[in-house]
């Protein structure tokens, strides 16, 4: 039997077609939090530019970041499939399957999302790209810069990992 999906070409793309990233910029000892963590960095794939959007799964256990937030950068969720534990400054919450979270630049409530179910869970996330972005680790004793395309991670004393 022929494959009956229809062949697409851009600005529409089937996301299974984007390669997954897995891992993390993130220095050691911190990398370990997020391992098991697969991205597929839509936004890239589909030429935007001003922001971006990722399709992400997280296996049990895993969690999406360290807990942060930007100085800068709005930050988007929904969960697609599955059930998150969203941790901020005032504790956790359930989001179910159609669930959003929405974390505005500049508010210093740290959050990350947690999957502590048995089953996978799927979320798209969507975050701006403003230039001279910074993210603060209020858990950790980490700092993020932003620095072209990529995060420059420092203590908070200054000194780079």
């Amino acid at each position: 039997m022929a494959d009956d999906k229809p062949v697409l070409s851009l600005p529409a793309l089937d996301p299974a077609t984007v390669p997954a990233r897995t891992g993390s910029g993130y220095p050691e000892p911190f990398r370990r939090a997020v391992a098991g963590r697969s991205k597929q960095i839509l936004g890239d794939a589909l030429g935007l530019k001003n922001f971006g959007v990722n399709l992400v799964r997280l296996p049990p256990g895993v969690m999406s970041s360290i807990r942060h937030w930007h100085a800068r950068q709005d930050e988007f969720v929904i969960v697609l499939e599955g059930e998150l534990a969203l941790v901020t400054d005032a504790g956790a919450q359930t989001l179910r399957t159609g669930m959003v979270a929405g974390f505005p630049a500049g508010r210093p409530d740290g959050h990350h999302l947690v999957n502590r179910s048995t089953q996978d869970a799927v979320y798209l996330e969507v975050g701006d790209r403003t230039p001279g972005d910074s993210a603060a680790y209020p858990d950790d004793d980490l700092v993020a810069t932003h620095a072209g395309s990529t995060y420059v991670f420092t203590h908070k004393n200054g000194e780079r990992y």
